[in-house]
């Protein structure tokens, strides 16, 4: 089973767009189990999974409930859901408070190894000891980042804090929301991925398409599958698959 933490030091970068569709995307030939990790549950309000945990996160990280039994089921074969509820607004606090606190994400994944193929971990933003566990379980890292100039801090500190780990997990990152029609966006595009060899050329650009999720409650694959977005998550998808050391499931 291998793991993959998406996630940003920033918020609005298009994380959980991208956790949702590389979910869907691993889903058509691997068991994927897909962990909401940020409070604002989106992650679960797109697959409309109903956002309610047995005992709340507190009882997941203690132990007390199993994350085979956390897991609901969608409506795509293959891909299940640990919501996100009320309660992940105090995960930060939960996670502190119990015994090697940074491995705490690994446990509950532990009782989980033989069920999935592949588990993608949407992260709040921002550095916390959430990221720090979720770095620490991870395979690989997928950063999001918008072409600007915050871009290049989000890329630091998110290094920074892969650095400080004994697992030193590699950093996958690629441009998001990218209107091409701008100047800054073009010439990240451009540079970017040859200056820092983290970025790869893969990117997703800012279209209507990727908004509709919100009111279609499905990844973008499943209604406009001929669209550049659908092609950009798929591509993404590959490139993450191979980082991760993945391979084709018999599933």
């Amino acid at each position: 089973m291998k793991v993959v933490a998406v996630y940003s030091t920033k918020g609005g970068v298009g994380k959980t767009t991208a956790a949702v569709n590389l979910a869907w995307e691993a889903s058509r030939d691997l068991r994927v189990l897909l962990w909401d990790l940020d409070p604002q549950g989106a992650a679960t309000f797109l697959f409309d999974v109903k956002p309610k945990l047995k005992g709340g996160v507190d009882a997941l990280i203690s132990g007390k409930t199993d994350a085979g039994k956390a897991a609901r089921s969608t409506a795509f074969e293959r891909l299940d859901v640990i919501p996100a509820d009320d309660s992940y607004r105090d995960l930060e606090l939960v996670i502190d408070g119990a015994r090697k606190s940074t491995q705490r994400i690994a446990r509950v994944l532990d009782s989980v190894r033989g069920d999935y193929d592949v588990v993608i971990l949407d992260c709040p933003p921002g550095a916390s000891l959430v990221a720090e566990n979720a770095i620490h379980v991870a395979d690989v890292v997928v950063l999001p980042l918008v072409p600007s100039p915050l871009a290049l801090r989000s890329l630091e500190q998110v290094g920074g804090l892969v650095a400080s780990t004994a697992k030193k997990t590699p950093v996958l990152a690629f441009l998001s929301m990218v209107d091409r029609r701008k100047t800054a966006h073009r010439v990240a595009l451009e540079s970017l991925s040859t200056i820092h060899r983290e970025v790869i050329d893969v990117f997703v650009p800012a279209t209507v398409v990727i908004e509709r999720m919100g009111t279609e409650l499905a990844p973008v694959a499943t209604f406009a599958p001929t669209t550049e977005a659908a092609r950009s998550f798929a591509a993404l998808w590959v490139a993450v698959r191979r980082a991760a050391g993945l391979k084709k499931s018999k599933h």
